[in-house]
């Protein structure tokens, strides 16, 4: 295969250093388009940072440093969500490595491409106590990575260099989770191959994953769509880009659609033909119409996990299911349906359309929606901000480019039962093709199945920087800003418009209120009063403090996401109203 020469990798001030195991592994990164390397620096580390330092003079992967590892990894999730490239985060040895985990694990179980690098100390240093050592003779980082990763290895020789980076990066594109690479700092140091002549030019075409379709499967989907007089569309986070595809079917049967939790940001909410979210926090509309005994139930990119079925409902586990899905894992969950769909929803959705062309269609008998989904605003329990009010503010307020990512707890429960934005990138099929949404875009991030507090603080910025310029709302907890808001700093050094809204209780909101309905102990969710606005600007970034709903009616939202920075908004929310969560208590059989 076709290889530049690895001197088209140097500045001419470079050229004369021959290239090392560190520049050929950043070479990689730069020949696939890596616009960012997430990161905290470290000595086991340096040869990697020195190879990026080089590769970024002649446009290649930039450094953003951020404020803990695992706010690296958050963010390397947020830009590959949003960017659809791969997102790369790096640590040191040791605590380096460790403190990358929980966001590697993060990516890895919610189907996110990303490649995590750290160091080790010296191979010869293995076994003698080195500092931060972290390979099979120490604290086994390698072992620990094993079980949230997909691809894991050491590199312990330069020849191995190039077949392990592509193989983490095949890892990584085609499968949909996380890769790591650990590497000793000597051979980081260690001259590259000499035989190396540079990654391949058809690196990016290697790592597509193919586009196969089960013909016989897929006729039998048209089949069953044919003959169905009650067809039910669930679109899952996995649907990406493939929901405008759907929709044009929904649309041309006539037929209803619902969205799992985290595929609502895939749709736009005043959608005809749209009855709600199904699963955790999701409305009743949702699972009324799959109780209505529709006669076929297509499902296309569920995981099937707790959240997105609902508590593993049976109103949707049945032998109406048609199972549509890219990964295996998701499929399992499906036993009993009617019929499973292993493959691409995009080549799924296009052979579908492609077929259904050639036919008449006789209108299904669902009737397109005409009621809100949400219940009037309930009355003040407590002095503050309700959380109900705050989301429909920000549904009606926010312009239409605005992305929301909500990090776990009450936030989340909150942003998927009561944010309504209407961001006007799904029009029926026939509107003007100008006005089309991007079908990889969404609007609304949350998190599903591996859900640690504060990812939502870093992805947002991860978030921000793949979509440079336009702005991105942070909806989280004092809970989780107190574990890692110290990364808004990194906002506010890359000049990043993201609005970070802080819903502030002096509490774990999740955890007091689950307490409460499954009449538990009233124990560990106190946290104290804290004046987050002063906080942020002690760090020079602009703070307000909203204590009254008249405060926020009179807030302006626009200009606030038109800055040329972050904001930190620390909302006094009313700490009494009860988030939509009893799903969530139901599945884990404590509710009362």
């Amino acid at each position: 295969m076709d290889r530049p020469n690895p001197a088209a990798f140097m500045r001419p001030e470079d050229t004369h250093k021959q290239p090392d195991v560190a520049d050929l592994i950043v070479a990689h990164l730069e020949q696939i388009g890596v616009e960012y390397v997430f990161g905290v620096p470290g000595g086991a580390i340096e040869p990697i940072y020195n190879a990026l330092a080089r590769s970024a003079r002649r446009n290649g992967p930039r450094v953003i440093t951020t404020r803990h590892e695992a706010g690296a990894a958050y963010m390397a999730e947020g830009y590959a969500r949003e960017s659809g490239r791969l997102g790369v985060c790096i640590a040191t040895s040791g605590p380096g490595a460790t403190n990358l985990i929980t966001g590697v694990a993060c990516a890895h179980d919610n189907g996110i491409p990303l490649l995590a690098i750290t160091g080790q100390p010296k191979l010869t240093a293995f076994g003698r106590r080195a500092l931060q050592e972290s390979g099979c003779t120490g604290v086994n980082t390698l072992g620990m990575f094993r079980h949230c990763t997909g691809y894991n290895t050491l590199l312990s020789h330069p020849e191995q260099a190039e077949p392990k980076i592509v193989s983490a990066l095949a890892y990584a594109f085609q499968n949909r989770g996380a890769a790591h690479l650990t590497i000793p700092v000597d051979i980081q140091r260690s001259a590259a191959p000499a035989e190396w002549q540079g990654p391949a030019k058809g690196l990016r075409r290697m790592l597509r994953s193919p586009a196969l379709v089960d013909e016989d499967a897929v006729q039998a989907v048209f089949d069953a769509l044919g003959a169905a007089r009650r067809p039910v569309f669930l679109l899952g986070g996995g649907a990406g880009g493939a929901v405008d595809l759907f929709l044009q079917l929904i649309e041309r049967h006539s037929a209803a659609f619902i969205t799992t939790p985290d595929a609502k940001g895939y749709v736009n909410p005043a959608h005809p033909r749209y009855h709600g979210v199904f699963g955790f926090a999701g409305h009743p509309q949702a699972r009324e119409l799959l109780t209505a005994d529709p006669d076929l139930i297509v499902a296309v990119g569920v995981s099937l996990g707790e959240w997105t079925s609902a508590g593993w409902s049976e109103v949707l586990l049945n032998d109406r299911l048609i199972h549509i899905d890219s990964r295996a894992e998701h499929l399992q969950r499906s036993s009993m349906a009617r019929l499973q769909v292993s493959g691409n929803p995009v080549s799924v959705a296009h052979r579908l359309l492609a077929m259904d062309a050639a036919r008449p269609v006789t209108p299904a008998l669902v009737a397109p929606v005409k009621n809100s989904r949400l219940p009037a605003t309930p009355a003040h329990i407590a002095p503050g901000v309700r959380p109900q009010v705050l989301m429909e503010v920000l549904s009606e307020r926010c312009p239409p480019t605005v992305n929301f990512v909500a990090d776990p707890g009450n936030s989340t429960a909150w942003a998927i039962h009561h944010l309504e934005l209407n961001c006007r990138r799904h029009r029926p099929a026939s509107a003007d093709a100008r006005h089309q949404r991007n079908p990889a875009a969404s609007w609304l991030r949350v998190l599903m199945d591996f859900a640690p507090m504060a990812w939502a603080i870093s992805c947002s910025i991860g978030v921000a920087l793949a979509r440079r310029g336009r702005p991105v709302v942070c909806l989280t907890g004092d809970g989780s800003y107190l574990m890692s808001g110290q990364e808004i700093t990194v906002a506010q050094t890359e000049r990043l418009p993201v609005l970070f809204v802080v819903l502030n209780d002096a509490s774990l909101g999740m955890v007091k209120h689950g307490q409460r309905l499954a009449n538990a102990e009233p124990i560990g969710f106190h946290l104290p009063t804290i004046d987050f606005a002063a906080q942020a600007r002690a760090l020079g970034i602009e703070g307000i403090a909203i204590r009254s709903e008249a405060e926020l009616a009179a807030l302006d939202l626009v200009g606030l996401l038109s800055r040329n920075g972050p904001t930190l908004l620390d909302v006094r929310i009313d700490a009494e109203q009860e988030p939509p969560i009893r799903m969530r208590l139901e599945a884990l059989g404590t509710v009362q």
